[in-house]
């Protein structure tokens, strides 16, 4: 299993019309499967799933604004699942921080995982 954990970005997404034009900050964690054996005898990036890919595709969709993070998060499997026909599972975790709820709270996220 692969993880990168707790990737940072300052999004627009949210039902509110202050979300869309404000934004808030998001957190990202993105766990990923494939069959790793060749890169393990290998040692080459050819061999795996890049790290950086795969957070500049998470990164891309993060900026495409959305009312939910349901959306986010299933936009996020269906485009790495689409580029990466080895991964065999994907799960992405989203919090948006300091949501504007009407009370004081870290965060609210939704998980998502998929397998192949």
């Amino acid at each position: 299993m692969i993880a990168i954990e707790a990737m940072e970005f300052y999004s627009y997404h949210g039902c509110f019309k202050e979300e869309k034009e404000i934004g808030t900050h998001f957190t990202v964690d993105f766990y990923f499967r494939n069959d790793t054996t060749r890169a393990e005898a290998s040692d080459s990036i050819n061999d795996t799933i890049s790290y950086l890919d795969v957070f500049q595709l998470i990164k891309a969709e993060m900026a495409i604004s959305s009312d939910l993070l349901e959306h986010v998060g299933r936009r996020i499997i269906k485009k790495l699942f689409s580029e990466y026909p080895s991964m065999e599972y994907g799960k992405v975790k989203i919090q948006k921080m300091n949501p504007p709820l009407g009370g004081k709270m870290k965060s609210v996220s939704f998980t998502l995982e998929e397998t192949r």
